[in-house]
């Protein structure tokens, strides 16, 4: 379970199996007084999750107001682990060059991986290890943001712990969601996973160099896409070709 979010998967049997331990020819209790005691336990978990999603965005607010005051853009890299979101920011930061001044926040369980490989990049990164939960929270980017933002300071990526579920559920205090979708994850994600598709104000579709060599239709990925989200804007891009990154590029700029 997550400590952060409450999060219950791969804990259902903990909370919600009934196991008997006596034959079933000697059944004669009803489970009245079962099905209430589970009844509790789901009240608790949701007001346990509510706390948490209220406590988180009261500093989700404190974040927006103090980046607005600062004049800086904040958008929150959301998508599925091994999507592409750490190499597609060593691409983007490379081509921002001496044409903004960023900043990144990267989230991981564990190790500081990404942010090193960022480094070569960006001067101001800081890397949050999560842990036990699976997402970063509002929190956690305000405790950062003093130690990787200045006066120069105009764009600041999130790059989220890589997780379509947890992470669309927590406001960071960003300006945009970004839902990062790779080809090789098939076309139907945003279906399985709707809540980050249709919070996003766009989506990044990566590897699209990959699409000659994949079972992969662009046509039923956008459908997919445009009934969660009708009209959201997709970008799509391979960051190891550079096909598509200059839009992508442009876009920031006029977001700046």
């Amino acid at each position: 379970m997550c400590l952060d979010c409450g999060c219950q998967e791969g804990n259902k049997k903990k909370y919600f199996e009934h196991q008997h331990d006596h034959p079933h020819g000697s059944h004669t209790h009803t489970h009245d007084k079962h099905t209430h005691e589970h009844s509790n336990k789901q009240t608790r978990i949701l007001n346990i999750e509510h706390s948490v999603l209220a406590k988180n965005d009261t500093f989700a607010q404190k974040n927006r107001q103090w980046l607005r005051s600062k004049g800086i853009v904040t958008v929150n890299l959301i998508s599925s682990p091994g999507s592409g979101k750490t190499t597609l920011l060593e691409k983007t930061l490379e081509k921002l060059n001496g044409k903004l001044e960023c900043s990144v926040i990267v989230g991981d369980q564990s190790t500081d991986n990404d942010a090193k490989r960022l480094l070569d990049k960006c001067q101001n990164v800081f890397q949050i290890e999560t842990h036990s939960s699976c997402h970063i929270n509002a929190e956690q980017v305000g405790n950062a943001l003093d130690a990787i933002t200045n006066d120069k300071t105009q764009l600041l990526f999130i790059e989220n712990v890589g997780n379509l579920i947890c992470p669309a559920a927590f406001d960071l205090g960003e300006d945009f969601k970004i839902a990062i979708l790779s080809t090789t994850e098939g076309e139907d994600k945003p279906v399985k996973y709707p809540v980050i598709f249709s919070d996003a104000q766009i989506v990044i579709l990566t590897k699209t160099d990959l699409i000659p060599h994949l079972d992969w239709s662009f046509k039923k990925c956008q459908q997919s896409i445009q009934q969660i989200n009708p009209g959201i804007f997709t970008f799509e891009l391979s960051a190891k070709t550079g096909e598509g990154m200059d839009a992508w590029i442009n876009y920031l700029e006029k977001l700046v």
